[in-house]
Parts: C-alpha cells; structure tokens; sequence
C-alpha cells in the first residue's frame, strides 16, 4: 500500500512569528502516532514570479489513507488548525497516495 502524503504550501500573514507556528506543528506532530514523518521547508532560491509569494512548505507522511484520516479528526489537529489558519495569507493543500520513483541508497 502506498504512502499518503499531506502537502501545505503556506504565505504566512505580515507580522507573523513562523518560530513559534513551526514549534506547534512539531508539537503536534510528536503527539498525534498517526504522523509518519514531517518536514518543512522556507523558500530562498525560487523567482517571486514562480513563487507567488508562497514562502513555506510542510510535507507530512502516513502509512496509509485510514492514517491521515485518523489525524484530519484528531483534536489536537483539530485545535492547531483553527490557530494556524488565522495566519495564513494565501495556502495550497494537496492530499496524495505517493508514487516513489527513486528512493534514496
């Protein structure tokens, strides 16, 4: 069965402290098992053009669907989510089964 990926690519709001939105997410993540892995990014290299003022990504993985599910409906998302969508400017979400192509030696 095939991994499930949990991609969010985030414009935060002027005057947002990231530092602190970044240390709940990893509060979040080390309490909810469902959550394989989790990492983050901040964007330094990309054209604004190809940007469009995104400036964050965080990609969480799961061991299946039923996984992601069971975090989507777990209070502590739950009670995050509503925190952390009030700092968002612009967001895209993507939800995927992944096809790994090359995995790493």
């Amino acid at each position: 069965m095939a991994e499930f990926k949990h991609l969010v690519v985030a414009k935060f709001k002027e005057g947002v402290v990231v530092e602190e939105i970044l240390k709940g997410m990893e509060k979040l993540v080390s309490e909810i098992a469902a959550v394989k892995s989790f990492e983050w990014g901040q964007d330094i290299e990309s054209p604004e053009m190809l940007r469009q003022g995104f400036t964050h990504a965080f990609l969480m993985t799961f061991s299946s669907k039923e996984d992601f599910t069971a975090y989507q409906s777990h209070p502590n998302h739950i009670e995050f989510s509503a925190t952390l969508t009030a700092t968002i400017e612009k967001v895209v979400v993507l939800d995927f089964p992944s096809v790994l192509v090359k995995a790493t030696a």
